[in-house]
């Protein structure tokens, strides 16, 4: 079986103490509860959600959706985003099937990152390393206005941007990530190939503006 691989990389800086990590929690809780009631994604959807303040770890292994826990999540430290950049290359490096003569390769990663803060690390050498593999879409969430949608440019194509942090605006977020996850999955199923185009997206709601 081909699996769909997804990345969560969530920004968990001291930024986002109080409401705004306890709805990207939710968010993360409501996304999989979601996807768990979806035949297709049931069948080929991986999750995995790796964290980033100080440092980058993933607190959740690439998972499939029967498997999967949501974590609990802490706000604390800086926003290192260019290391989770090197990290997530090779947590993929890892866990994503290439393919051989006996064992067919995953589809490539679906890609979701979220921060509300400009990167306080070098972004370049991570991005550098995040680039060399092949991924599906990636798309990068700017929360708020301390977010930095140029930088986020440099990563993706996809840029979306939520005026504020707050539980109204991030369920919001997830819902759009999940709806985009669910889309990919169909697709696959029904044989329609590679899910690395950006109609895979689904019209964002009125909290998301796409950059």
């Amino acid at each position: 079986m081909r699996r769909l691989p997804v990345y969560l990389l969530l920004d968990v800086s001291g930024s986002m103490f109080g409401d705004a990590i306890g709805a990207v929690e939710n968010g993360v809780q409501t996304l999989h509860s979601a996807l768990m009631s979806d035949p297709h994604a049931l069948e080929t959807a991986y999750l995995s959600v790796i964290t980033f303040s100080d440092s980058a770890q993933q607190v959740v292994p690439l998972t499939e959706l029967s498997q999967f826990i949501p974590p609990q999540l802490e706000a604390k430290g800086l926003t290192s985003l260019g290391a989770a950049l090197k990290f997530t290359a090779e947590c993929a490096d890892r866990e994503v099937v290439k393919g051989s003569s006996r064992e067919a390769s995953d589809w490539k990663p679906l890609v979701y990152i979220m921060t509300d803060g400009a990167a306080t690390d070098n972004i370049d050498e991570g991005l550098a390393e995040f680039k060399k593999r092949k991924w599906g879409v990636v798309v990068a969430c700017a929360a708020g206005a301390d977010a930095d949608p140029d930088e986020l440019k440099k990563i993706t194509e996809v840029v979306v941007k939520l005026n504020t942090a707050d539980s109204t605006t991030l369920k919001a977020f997830f819902k759009w990530v999940t709806a985009s996850i669910s889309r990919s999955s169909e697709k696959i199923e029904r044989g329609g190939g590679e899910p690395g185009k950006l109609d895979m997206l689904p019209d964002p709601p009125q909290e998301i503006e796409i950059l």
